[in-house]
């Protein structure tokens, strides 16, 4: 098949799946175009079968703001055309299934069809979708779509009652290789972090306030009381000055370290004991999977599609939203001997194998493939 892959570049877990939804779609032999702004962070390693298409969105002095979507609904044009696309797969709502609809509409005009798929992540259903600026055009371009998934069914349940979808919402989880974070710990690595035996706590977001950091912070504090520990934060975003500036006034500074965006997180969660994710909604929660598939277990809110991969009492423990004291109590109950610790690493990595990429890729394939029965011309 040959695939046009629409997402954003960054670290976000939309983009973090698309990308490497791509990767694993032509490793089986398909031709991968991605089309986006820049080159996807995860796309850092050459692979045959994957092409990448830069969208450019000329400055104009009359536009105070650069018209991104109706570029890249162009630049779709221009790729299709060339590379005669059998199917377009956009991730996240905004802009990217507006785009693809003018672009299929465009290309209908010159007696192509091109279906588009739709996957629904969080953010652009939960947070942007329900913005009234943005509102209609989310629920039309959605309705729109020729096919349309969800990563939980939590987001699903979500899209239909923010809006009138019209059309079925095909549930496929996101997905992790666990392969690649099955990792033995560098050793060395470790002694840096914790030179005196500690636990190793670990965080990765994007800072946004969304996520709570400073939940985070709090129950260190907590933890640290009792047990010997370090902790991991990884990753910037808009709250990293406040949780700084509160690790100060607590006292906990000198044992936390912000280490930034990483693009190897394999490495750093074979080090760590235990994941934290104090969200107040994860439509997935594709960061705390990742931690599972490292053999790592996680201490979480109970919000959004948490549910349906972290288990309660086996894989790590939930809390409501803002529970610092349960969580941070639960976190010492998974911390307080290697044995008991031991026992949910394993727990943890056994239910991220539910989510090995060799089990979800095929549910996207067998979802194109539904569409090459069609004929491309009128």
């Amino acid at each position: 098949m040959r695939i046009g892959i629409v997402c954003y570049p960054t670290f976000g877990g939309s983009g973090v799946l698309a990308t490497e939804l791509g990767k694993a779609l032509a490793r089986e032999g398909h031709m991968v175009h991605f089309i986006t702004y820049q080159q996807p962070v995860r796309l850092s390693e050459f692979i045959p079968n994957i092409y990448y298409h830069e969208v450019q969105v000329p400055t104009y002095p009359l536009f105070d703001y650069p018209p991104y979507e109706t570029a890249l609904a162009s630049t779709m044009v221009d790729v299709i055309r060339n590379n005669n696309l059998d199917l377009l797969h956009v991730h996240y709502a905004i802009p990217h299934a507006s785009a693809a609809y003018m672009a299929k509409k465009i290309l209908e005009k010159e007696g192509m069809h091109i279906p588009v798929i739709t996957t629904l992540h969080g953010t652009d259903i939960t947070l942007v979708g329900r913005d009234k600026t943005y509102a209609p055009v989310v629920a039309f371009s959605i309705n729109q779509s020729d096919a349309i998934t969800a990563v939980s069914n939590n987001l699903r349940d979500e899209t239909y009652k923010t809006f009138n979808i019209e059309k079925e919402i095909e549930v496929i989880y996101n997905f992790v290789d666990v392969q690649r974070f099955s990792r033995k710990p560098i050793d060395a690595f470790r002694k840096v972090i914790a030179p005196n035996g500690e636990r190793i706590l670990l965080h990765a977001s994007n800072f946004r306030k969304i996520k709570r950091v400073q939940d985070i912070v709090k129950i260190f504090y907590e933890v640290q009381k009792k047990i010997p520990a370090k902790l991991l934060f990884v990753g910037d975003g808009p709250e990293r000055q406040a949780a700084e500036e509160l690790a100060r006034s607590l006292g906990v500074c000198d044992d936390m370290r912000f280490v930034g965006k990483q693009e190897q997180m394999e490495d750093i969660l074979a080090i760590a004991d235990l994941f934290l994710l104090t969200s107040e909604y994860e439509s997935f929660g594709l960061a705390a999977l990742e931690a599972m598939a490292a053999g790592v277990p996680v201490i979480s809110t109970n919000a959004g599609g948490l549910k349906e991969i972290n288990i309660n009492g086996e894989t790590g423990y939930m809390a409501d939203v803002g529970d610092i004291l349960t969580m941070s109590r639960k976190a010492m109950d998974i911390l307080q001997d290697d044995e008991t610790l031991k026992g949910f690493k394993k727990r943890a990595a056994d239910h991220a194998k539910k989510f090995d990429i060799a089990n979800i890729v095929p549910l996207y394939e067998e979802l194109y493939e539904r569409f090459l029965v069609m004929e491309k011309p009128l």
